[in-house]
């Protein structure tokens, strides 16, 4: 499929062939829903955590014998029935929430993701996304001139995808809310998702192909 390329200036200054294999793949909801599950699970860190009665300190005597005294017999202190003592099937953090999803069943959902952008023209290609320096203003003018915020607000929702180590622009979009930069080699659907309008650069557009089709 062919699509017009622009410039930083939204300007149509020529046209790139984009692979079908890529970006007229079909659509399959349940796939990207089960990669987007799986992706989001695999970055989830298991924080919560509460002691057992192993790990609370003291109770390491008998609060009474065991016979004679008319009380329940009671080993330690730290038991989770006594205030101050361990929790009983509270959350670890040994707990893993990771989910395996196989390389083609990833390749096949980042496709139908990327094809579906094209499809609601939610993508754009570009000659070249470089900026002069790592400046947040220079990137902010640039997005400016292809994108415009929502009223009252100062961001601009945009995933830009650079063809090579363009140091400048990911640096200068850290401070660019809903903004984001990355590599043609680090795309996922997440990501992708997340974004509204998805740039990518030419140059991009060969190494994903390269970099995803088999």
């Amino acid at each position: 499929m062919k699509t017009d390329v622009y410039n930083l200036k939204n300007e149509v200054v020529g046209s790139v062939e984009l692979p079908d294999a890529v970006f007229g793949a079909k659509w399959n909801a349940k796939l990207v829903a089960q990669v987007l599950e799986a992706q989001r699970a695999n970055a989830r860190v298991p924080w919560a955590h509460v002691k057992d009665r192993s790990e609370v300190r003291g109770g390491g005597k008998k609060p009474w014998r065991q016979k004679g005294t008319g009380r329940a017999r009671h080993g330690s202190t730290r038991s989770p029935i006594w205030v101050g003592g361990g929790k009983a099937h509270g959350p670890r953090n040994e707990r893993d929430y990771s989910q395996k999803v196989n390389k083609k069943m990833k390749r096949v959902a980042l496709f139908a993701v990327l094809s579906r952008k094209a499809k609601d023209g939610e993508l754009k290609v570009f000659d070249t996304l470089a900026i002069e320096s790592p400046k947040t203003k220079l990137a902010a003018a640039a997005l400016a001139a292809i994108v415009a915020p929502k009223k009252g607000e100062k961001r601009f929702d945009a995933l830009l995808v650079s063809g090579n180590d363009n140091k400048n622009l990911f640096r200068a979009t850290n401070n660019l809310q809903k903004t984001q930069a990355i590599g043609a080699d680090s795309l996922n659907i997440y990501d992708i998702l997340n974004h509204k309008n998805l740039f990518i650069e030419k140059s991009a557009v060969e190494t994903i192909e390269k970099h995803y089709t088999i």
